[in-house]
């Protein structure tokens, strides 16, 4: 076959793409011409614009905001818009919209940066008894849980740190709090002695890795290719493979001994897979596979670097100690004098109002980024916001979080850290109702979204932040690795990631 006869098909083929792209760019912007975009918004901006975003992104969105301050406004992705809200009363807007007119699950499925349909499975999407059980049993039994928590953030801090007392030691700081992450969940959702197996602990770190990185490939494809391409592109398959090899004895030992003893059986664990399990039909989905894949991806939910609600706040509180050297000292002194009343306890965690402080104002000024929420417009007519802006059906809308956050009308001196900033407006409040707790979520914090979609797993997430930094606080001392210089983000796309190279000295307090 000549190389003429392979040319011509191919050359006709780029051409109906291209011309089926600018036929879809033409629509496009009939329909949103009237919404201010980043940017030109003409017909080559919509394409390299796109790719300019992928660089770009952060400071796209900063201009957005600042020109374009409580309204809606574009930024160019490759192959389509995304549109983004601002401002208190647009935001309430999305967060009050039913999931059938403004849906996040839709959008983790199709159009979200993890690709979840490849990356992890579509039946996940479609049956999401998962996070219920977050929502439902596992907060319900966080008193219970707390033993285990407080044992293995114990044990993993002091085995990674491995310090005698005498001299200081120096651990770069993203693999300690990863694993220290890994094993905290992992205790909780499927015991000992899995959660201080090294090898299932590297499945459980490397696939949070292979979603990411797998789906910003996908994300790159066109639409139409991706039903093809995504599923030969995702390790998911390899990955659940893996995690049978370690998981699956323990789940069919699991359901062996319900049939044999019933559902209440002697010794049954009080954890997460437990309750998978009683919570799936045992002719329907309760195979072991569809088990291991659902516990992978609540280990993607707690260990993604940017997605962590517990992963990104513990990062950027240590870095942050290591400049303010002043809050060690009045952080332990709280700790240690909780625990003594009351113990290591899940009510003592509960009276650590300036560490609770700290983190919520960590969580403020260093999120994971600019946007958050993502949802996808199911109405047909589009999504009309109280302002009389129409956003087109399938659409993809995200809120700028760090515009709230950074609002000098939300907060007094936004742009410099306070740690005791909602301590202090708890003690303003002397005794009346606060609102204010780092599990709380108001449209000016946006950390754990807000309203229908707030992070369902936001109170385990505090009781581990809260563990690890009172535990940290009261047996180290701890210094920078270079005296004054906060260690900054790494940056991919528009995903900000604690560094991974920084380090922290630290030493075991002797009187601990």
């Amino acid at each position: 076959m000549s190389n003429s006869t392979l040319v011509s098909p191919a050359l006709a083929a780029l051409t109906a793409v291209c011309v089926l792209l600018w036929a879809r760019r033409q629509t496009d912007e009939r329909k949103v011409g009237s919404i201010p975009a980043v940017g030109s918004s003409g017909l080559l901006e919509y394409y390299t614009g796109g790719w300019r975003f992928l660089f770009h992104g952060p400071e796209m969105l900063a201009e957005g905001c600042e020109k374009y301050p409580g309204r809606v406004f574009r930024v160019p992705r490759v192959f389509r818009w995304n549109f983004v809200v601002s401002g208190a009363a647009l935001i309430q807007d999305v967060v009050t919209a039913p999931e059938d007119v403004l849906s996040s699950v839709v959008a983790n499925r199709d159009a979200s940066a993890l690709q979840l349909d490849f990356t992890m499975g579509p039946e996940l999407s479609a049956n999401m008894f998962h996070i219920d059980i977050v929502r439902t049993k596992l907060t319900r039994n966080l008193g219970r849980c707390f033993p285990d928590i407080r044992d293995e953030v114990s044990c993993a801090f002091d085995e990674l740190i491995a310090s005698d007392g005498t001299d200081w030691k120096v651990v770069t700081a993203l693999p300690m709090v990863t694993k220290v992450v890994a094993r905290t969940l992992n205790h909780i959702f499927a015991g000992l002695p899995i959660c201080r197996n090294e090898e299932y602990l590297d499945l459980a770190m490397q696939y949070t890795i292979d979603v990411v990185l797998r789906a910003q490939l996908i994300s790159l494809l066109p639409f139409f290719l991706r039903p093809i391409l995504g599923p030969l592109i995702s390790s998911r398959n390899q990955s659940v493979r893996k995690g049978l090899k370690h998981l699956g004895p323990i789940i069919e030992y699991r359901i062996e001994q319900e049939k044999e003893h019933g559902s209440d059986w002697p010794g049954k664990p009080n954890d997460y897979l437990s309750w998978l399990l009683e919570s799936v039909d045992i002719n329907d989905e309760r195979t072991a596979a569809d088990i291991v894949s659902r516990i992978l991806a609540m280990n993607m939910a707690g260990i993604h670097t940017t997605s962590s609600v517990t992963f990104f706040p513990i990062i950027t509180s240590l870095f942050l100690l290591m400049l303010l050297y002043s809050y060690i000292n009045a952080l332990r002194e709280e700790a240690e004098q909780v625990v003594e009343e009351h113990g290591w306890t899940k009510a003592a965690l509960n009276k650590m109002y300036k560490i609770d402080s700290f983190l919520r104002e960590s969580q403020r000024m260093h999120d994971n980024g600019p946007l958050s929420m993502t949802r996808q417009i199911l109405d047909p007519l589009g999504f009309k916001f109280s302002d009389g802006t129409i956003v087109p059906y399938g659409s993809i809308v995200n809120v700028t979080s760090r515009g709230e956050h950074f609002d000098k009308a939300n907060y007094e001196n936004p742009y410099v850290f306070d740690g005791y900033r909602f301590y202090k407006m708890r003690e303003e409040r002397n005794g009346g109702l606060f609102n204010r707790h780092m599990i709380s979520t108001s449209l000016d914090h946006l950390a754990f979204g807000h309203k229908l979609h707030a992070c369902p797993g936001r109170f385990l997430a505090a009781m581990e932040l809260k563990t690890m930094l009172a535990h940290l606080v009261i047996n180290y001392d701890l210094r920078a690795e270079i005296e004054g210089v906060r260690p900054p983000d790494d940056v991919f796309g528009i995903d900000f990631v604690p560094n991974g190279r920084a380090k922290i000295w630290f030493r075991k307090r002797c009187d601990a």
